[in-house]
């Protein structure tokens, strides 16, 4: 009996293992704009209005909160004297809701005496249409650093901007806390931001384009390399597609984003289609010119950006600060809501193209660099078109094939070994008496 309940426990484990390993992460309606997938890791916390009252992060956490028009909220860390400390906010509005030019939110990291450390800024532009944005703020640790250097407790503080006219309800949070890896050589690293780089960009990509499926965050967004890639099933009105793209040290990435012409309409749409880039921490990094849409095809592209560099965090543009890491960039694409009006709500086809230029170089920190790498498993992501859910997923399951065939290689040697024994004993045993009852007398029951 005992052997009998190890196997349904290692069979039901097998089958939980398998479960989770198929279920999907979220469904959707027939029709229904895919919501913004927040990551399934992320503890929910309340943002406080009080520093003193403040909710810790942990280091390398996720968290869900939310924020009202006109909020300040407060969120605590505990750093040291060393390390640099990323704090990044997703600010998610409410599908089919307004929101205005300027509308948005701003990071800071502060001390104790409310001192800024470090800020940047989301804000809705030209493109006046829902979609999340991101930003990040972060307590930067140099070597003749007047402010901000001690250990102790730091403050977050989150703060959101919204037109009257805007939709006044709460914008939901994804806030990530991640520190930076240690630099080799913290002396001699550079301080100084670079002055020029490769500006032109290269021609675009010559393989024949293939498609992907673009992901619905940051969490799910889908790997991409240097090519051409069709969004398989098109963009639809009020949709924001994630993409990730590994990009190395040293490495330059560019890309354009193409909408297709329709045949159901000319009308003049300005700022239909916003495309965005932002970095490992989730900080903003830049956007390109919102494109306008008449029914022809039409194009929008990055500005050049420079390779990715440790001392391109001095300069004092969010778009060269924001290339300071190498690991997963993430672009996005947003179809307004308006283009529904005249065009309908069918999707539009939408191309990406994307090239990392440069030779990968070496890395500045000493040991593992965490999510600031570019590992040959990313790059094997990046060439799949595996989001990170699907990896975990054919993990998962490539373990559940490994427990599935040792706990069939278990059932079946023991059954071997059993057999065996039986043959043996069997061999053993002196023949039964003519016409009596087995040596041992008749069978036991169970």
């Amino acid at each position: 009996m005992r052997r009998r309940n190890r196997g349904r426990v290692a069979l039901a484990a097998v089958a939980a293992m398998w479960m989770a390993a198929t279920l999907p992460g979220q469904a959707y309606g027939a029709g229904e704009v895919p919501a913004y997938t927040f990551d399934p890791r992320a503890e929910q916390v309340a943002g406080a209005e009080f520093s003193t009252q403040a909710p810790a992060l942990k280091d390398g956490s996720v968290y869900r909160s939310s924020i009202k028009p006109g909020e300040k909220l407060y969120y605590r860390l505990d750093l040291d004297a060393r390390t640099n400390a990323y704090v990044s906010a997703v600010a998610v509005p409410k599908g089919g809701g307004r929101v205005a030019y300027g509308d948005g939110i701003t990071v800071s990291v502060r001390d104790s005496t409310d001192l800024r450390c470090g800020s940047e800024d989301a804000r809705f532009q030209s493109a006046e249409f829902p979609r999340p944005i991101a930003a990040y703020a972060y307590r930067m640790v140099e070597k003749d650093g007047s402010t901000c250097q001690e250990a102790g407790t730091y403050n977050v503080l989150i703060e959101r901007e919204s037109k009257a006219t805007s939709s006044q309800e709460p914008w939901d949070l994804e806030l990530r806390y991640v520190a930076e890896p240690k630099p080799k050589a913290p002396g001699s690293m550079p301080t100084e931001a670079p002055e020029d780089w490769p500006s032109a960009s290269p021609p675009p990509p010559t393989t024949a384009p293939q498609k992907r499926s673009g992901g619905s965050s940051y969490y799910d967004a889908t790997g991409l390399e240097t090519g051409e890639w069709q969004e398989e099933g098109g963009i639809r009105p009020g949709q924001t597609l994630f993409y990730r793209v590994p990009v190395d040290w040293g490495q330059q990435i560019f890309a354009t984003a193409d909408l297709s012409n329709s045949t159901t309409s000319d009308t003049y749409i300005g700022n239909a289609l916003a495309l965005s880039l932002d970095n490992p921490a989730h900080g903003h990094v830049d956007s390109a010119t919102p494109l306008s849409y008449s029914g022809k095809s039409a194009s929008v592209s990055l500005d050049p950006l420079p390779p990715v560099a440790y001392e391109n965090r001095f300069d004092f543009s969010d778009n060269v600060s924001g290339m300071r890491f190498a690991g997963w960039y993430y672009l996005s694409v947003t179809l307004s809501p308006a283009v529904a009006k005249s065009y309908g709500d069918r999707a539009i086809p939408l191309t990406l193209k994307v090239k990392v230029e440069g030779k990968a170089g070496s890395s500045p920190y000493a040991g593992d660099a965490g999510p600031f790498a570019v590992t040959k498993n990313d790059k094997d992501l990046a060439r799949s078109g595996e989001s990170g859910p699907q990896a975990a997923r054919s993990e998962t399951m490539t373990a559940v094939g490994v427990a599935g065939i040792g706990t069939g290689t278990v059932l079946v040697l023991g059954l071997g070994g059993w057999t065996l024994l039986a043959r043996r004993r069997a061999a053993a045993a002196p023949a039964a008496p003519a016409g009596g009852e087995p040596y041992g007398g008749p069978p036991q029951a169970f």
